[in-house]
């Protein structure tokens, strides 16, 4: 009886060490494999209840015009660590092209510590439509402040998504 207690501190110990907290603002690139450009990429993750939630913020430039999209995402940690990103729903976009509601992104991250800073990193692929074939690339991200500039935070707090920003406040 003694030694259960003992026993399961040393079991128990290296999960505890090795959780590390995933919810909070990243901030970073996608590149694309396609057509080799590196887009600007936001993550904002949180959890409630036990389960992560999330939303994504990519943007890119034609003729000088800025174009964004906003994704409502699924997010869970695998048993093997990784962090799956599945997209959700399109929140907002200013396409110039109305975007295909059957194409989704499925992001598989690492969580990594490179000194001071916590990256999500990892390959991405979107399904294959009728209309559109599977794209590939990376994702690159790192944890930022959440008091850091951020086109993803600046648009859910304007249109009152705040029940989600809870860690914003």
């Amino acid at each position: 009886m003694k030694y259960i207690l003992p026993t399961l501190v040393t079991l128990l110990l290296p999960t505890i060490v090795f959780c590390q907290d995933i919810t909070g603002l990243w901030k970073g690139t996608m590149y694309n494999d396609s057509n080799k450009q590196t887009l600007p990429y936001e993550l904002y993750i949180t959890k409630t209840s036990g389960k992560y939630t999330g939303y994504t913020y990519s943007w890119f430039l034609i003729d000088g015009q800025k174009y964004y999209g906003i994704k409502k995402v699924a997010v869970r940690v695998a048993k093997d660590g990784k962090v799956v990103i599945q997209d959700g729903n399109m929140i907002d976009n200013n396409y110039p092209v109305a975007a295909d509601k059957n194409v989704h992104q499925l992001n598989v991250l690492d969580l990594a510590n490179n000194g001071n800073d916590n990256i999500l990193d990892g390959p991405f692929v979107t399904n294959r439509s009728k209309k559109y074939a599977e794209l590939t690339g990376h994702i690159n991200v790192k944890k930022a402040s959440l008091l850091s500039e951020s086109d993803l935070l600046a648009y859910l707090l304007k249109n009152g998504i705040e029940s989600d920003l809870t860690m914003a406040k």
